[in-house]
């Protein structure tokens, strides 16, 4: 397809998105499966007006990936009006770190045992499979700055963290397949890429994020009412936490994560908002009066409020894009036994048993754990550790076997996952 062909698909797309945004919300699934649709129908699949090889364009794809993340993260953490109190952020960091680390072994585990691949490749597999997605999992996490509910808030939780967690194994399967250093009896791999990376990511994004935080309000609280433009701030925040998280050798979604939700948590703690009952920080800085300084002055309003419409803008915009891509990746030569079964045992073993052991002994009902089990949605985040892959050198024959894997389980996850979420969740809220 020429560059003209692509705008006229892409705005149609658009138009029909925003046109019939009543229309789609009531769908019975979700909107990833209209665009992954509408590329398999153009792509190879079917009519094969365009074919996009991820092989050939694993640069590209790596970076328009990466943004898409970066950008999903950020909107994520800026909803989050929880305190950080261990009770409340307990079972998502269980699921981020305790879930993952048992979600990449399982897959290691069938890959080595059953795909006969070798153990680094495993490990790589699992590591890329393992993250559940900020991007497309919208349906089934936080919609809103101030959204209260347990399981949505434990689902972006999870999803906001373990998109840095992963990273620490897929540098192990480059490792034990001969493409990084792991170091002496893979020591340098524990300090720098597991201890240092996170800890240093957590680090650097809470202070980053209260900072600006901090700094907004006080120009802004001033009186010379200074303007600020929320939209540049927080793009201008993504980029240099994690162009710094990145240069320090520690992990940049973690990082921007943190960022983001230190931002909201300090410009709510500067506005005095108060808790409700849940012990839950209200998202309305208008209820507060410690940040007036007279009866005349209003609340000034804070970046990550007012920037956090034109960031879900740019996450619809990528999630278009990209699974619309998507659809042109896929070809029938993809469907195998092999595949097939990794979506499979991914979906119905290795996460509900990782999600039941990441929650042993938490507040987590039974009902929500269940819902978590089955809700661990694969989109852009495993596509980006698969292209990170590719670009460090993985051989040509392994990386076009995982990339058949991976869009595998990817567009299943959007068709089973996106079918299942409208109705289990509905089910879910009425009990």
């Amino acid at each position: 397809m020429t560059n003209t062909q692509w705008f006229v698909l892409i705005g149609i797309l658009m138009l029909a998105r925003g046109l019939a945004a009543t229309t789609i919300s009531r769908l019975p699934f979700t909107s990833a499966i209209v665009y992954l649709s509408a590329g398999l129908i153009l792509g190879p699949t079917f009519l094969n007006v365009f074919h996009f090889d991820p092989l050939e364009q694993s640069a590209l794809l790596e970076v328009l990936t990466e943004i898409a993340v970066l950008i999903s993260l950020f909107s994520a953490g800026v909803k989050m009006p929880v305190p950080v109190t261990l009770k409340r952020w307990g079972p998502p960091i269980r699921l981020a770190w305790v879930s993952m680390t048992v979600t990449v072994g399982l897959v290691a585990a069938f890959s080595y045992f059953i795909l006969e691949l070798p153990l680094g490749a495993g490990v790589l597999l699992g590591a890329i499979l393992a993250p559940t997605d900020p991007v497309l999992a919208t349906d089934v996490q936080v919609r809103h700055a101030g959204d209260q509910d347990q399981l949505r808030f434990t689902l972006t939780s999870e999803a906001g963290m373990n998109d840095g967690s992963a990273f620490p194994f897929v540098m192990l399967g480059l490792g034990l397949l001969g493409l990084h250093d792991l170091g002496p009896m893979a020591m340098q791999w524990l300090v720098v890429e597991v201890l240092w990376a996170t800890a240093g990511a957590v680090l650097i994004g809470v202070v980053s994020g209260a900072a600006l935080a901090r700094l907004g309000w006080r120009l802004r609280s001033g009186n010379s009412k200074h303007e600020v433009l929320d939209d540049l701030v927080g793009l201008g925040l993504i980029a240099v936490v994690y162009g710094l998280t990145v240069w320090l050798k520690a992990w940049g979604f973690l990082a921007v994560f943190f960022a983001g939700v230190a931002l909201r948590q300090t410009e709510l703690m500067l506005a005095g908002t108060p808790k409700n009952r849940h012990g839950l920080m209200e998202p309305d800085t208008s209820k507060s009066a410690s940040a007036i300084a007279g009866p005349d002055r209003e609340v000034p309003p804070t970046v990550s409020q007012e920037s956090l419409v034109f960031k879900e803008h740019l996450e619809r915009l990528s999630e278009l894009t990209l699974v619309l891509l998507l659809g042109g990746m896929l070809s029938l030569d993809v469907w195998n036994g092999r595949t097939v079964s990794v979506a499979v045992f991914l979906f119905i073993v290795a996460r509900p048993l990782s999600v039941a052991i990441g929650l042993i002994g938490t507040n987590t009902t039974r009902r929500i754990r269940g819902i978590a089990g089955w809700f661990g949605v694969r989109g852009i985040g495993s596509l980006y550790y698969l292209m990170y892959a590719i670009e460090h050198g993985l051989p040509y024959d392994l990386a076009r076997e995982l990339t058949q894997i991976t869009l595998v389980v990817i567009m299943l996850s959007i068709f089973i996952h996106g079918t299942s979420v409208k109705p289990l969740m509905e089910r879910f809220w009425r009990s």
